[in-house]
């Protein structure tokens, strides 16, 4: 109850009445105050002295300036009073109003809600809305990339295993972990369409990985397949938030750990290191085929070559002897001695160009003659004035000529010179004819 009121009643009471506990004291000092409300010994203030001032004061403000009454009542006029709400409720208007500015940093918005609904969105910059109640927002960074992290917290080694294990299409077990990086591409629809958004963006993640993963082969998805999946995972969750209207962008899929479960990882290992083994020799296999085969091929097709160069060989000295027999039976036929003898000549020349020595026969005794025919060629060289089989030509090194090449020359010249001479005769048996 105000103090005034008390007073109107007459029950006059302060803090100094022994019947609040003070007790009275016989040296007169609770009755003797100062005329600011203080003890003379600096003791607390009293209660009735401050509410008087206080009254005093509401009563300058509202235009009541005698006060009207002696007892410091609040007793202010309608004007003043008028005067003095309508200037406390433009203060606290201005203040209601002022309280609506707010700033959004660059790389953020602000998503502003009226009475809770979406309104608009405001840009990085000075902003203003309504005050509260009427409206509230709530700013959202959009160029932060944000991280998801999906089998695993924090370290790989802290592994999740109901979201890193996962079955695959050939019906093994395999044990992933990835992160997911994101952006967000509408904050309104990150802020109104998603009630836990880390969790929704985990749970697509997830979905995305077992979709991809029981559609995959578990050798593939553990060695050449990783950076496939990673996209495809990528794309999938991409398809689901832009379904759902979820307001994310994925920027990337990035794998952590692709391997068996702990349990097999012994086994799996050893079945690794054979099927390395297995490629290996292989790849020895196919290394040896590569080099044997071209070889077989190739010798193949030179032996083919040579056969049929073999054939065209024995097809034209059969044909070319063959021509030549008819042309030599021409001849025999039109003579038949001179024909014979020149046949007999020129196989014997035949076969002692090809003979360095010769024995004959004796048909009286038992003696064999012996022709050193090599000898016999250098004399007649000699005796020609060509230089002897072995020396070098005049005028020439002797390593330009080999020993070798000498008889064949002089053998040669010899043959040259009884061609002529037969042909000479030849001719001379014709004309007698």
């Amino acid at each position: 109850m105000p103090v005034p009121l008390i007073k109107k009643i007459g029950l006059k009471f302060s803090l100094n009445d022994p019947r609040w506990g003070r007790g009275s004291q016989d040296n007169g000092q609770n009755n003797n105050q100062n005329q600011d409300g203080k003890r003379p010994n600096d003791g607390p203030p009293d209660l009735d002295q401050l509410w008087r001032e206080f009254n005093q004061r509401l009563n300058r403000l509202f235009g009541n300036r005698g006060g009207g009454r002696g007892d410091g009542g609040f007793n202010p006029d309608m004007k003043g009073a008028g005067i003095g709400f309508g200037l406390i409720a433009a203060i606290v208007a201005f203040l209601w109003l002022v309280s609506g500015f707010f700033i959004v940093q660059e790389g953020q918005t602000a998503v502003v809600m009226t009475f809770g609904k979406y309104s608009h969105m405001t840009p990085a910059g000075f902003n203003w809305r309504w005050p509260t109640p009427i409206q509230s927002h709530e700013i959202v960074n959009v160029s932060q990339v944000r991280t998801v992290e999906v089998g695993y917290r924090s370290s790989v080694r802290n592994k999740q295993a109901k979201e890193s294990l996962m079955l695959t299409d050939d019906e093994n077990i395999i044990d992933i972990q990835f992160a997911v990086q994101y952006k967000l591409k509408s904050a309104a629809d990150w802020v109104f369409n998603n009630r836990d958004q880390e969790e929704m963006v985990r749970h697509v993640a997830e979905t995305a990985i077992r979709e991809i993963v029981g559609r995959s082969k578990m050798d593939f998805v553990l060695y050449e397949g990783r950076e496939k999946v990673a996209f495809d995972v990528s794309q999938v969750m991409q398809q689901i938030t832009d379904r759902y209207n979820a307001g994310v962008q994925i920027t990337n899929v990035t794998m952590q750990g692709v391997q068996p479960p702990e349990q097999v990882q012994a086994a799996f290992d050893d079945a690794v290191k054979a099927g390395q083994d297995r490629e290996r020799q292989k790849n020895e296999g196919q290394a040896y085929a590569n080099d044997v085969i071209p070889r077989a091929r190739g010798a193949a097709s030179r032996l083919l070559q040579e056969a049929e160069a073999y054939r065209s060989r024995v097809v034209a000295n059969a044909q070319g002897d063959s021509e030549r027999f008819r042309q030599v039976l021409g001849e025999y036929q039109k003579a038949p001695a001179v024909t014979r003898d020149r046949l007999y000549i020129e196989t014997m020349q035949q076969i002692f160009t090809n003979t360095t020595k010769v024995m004959v026969d004796s048909r009286t005794g038992n003696n064999l003659l012996y022709l050193p025919l090599d000898k016999l060629i250098s004399q007649s060289a000699t005796d020609a004035g060509l230089p002897k089989p072995g020396a070098p030509a005049v005028g020439q090194q002797s390593s330009g000529t080999s020993a070798a090449t000498e008889p064949l020359q002089s053998m040669e010249t010899q043959r040259q010179r009884e061609s002529r001479s037969r042909d000479g005769r030849d001719s001379r048996e014709r004309e007698t004819r």
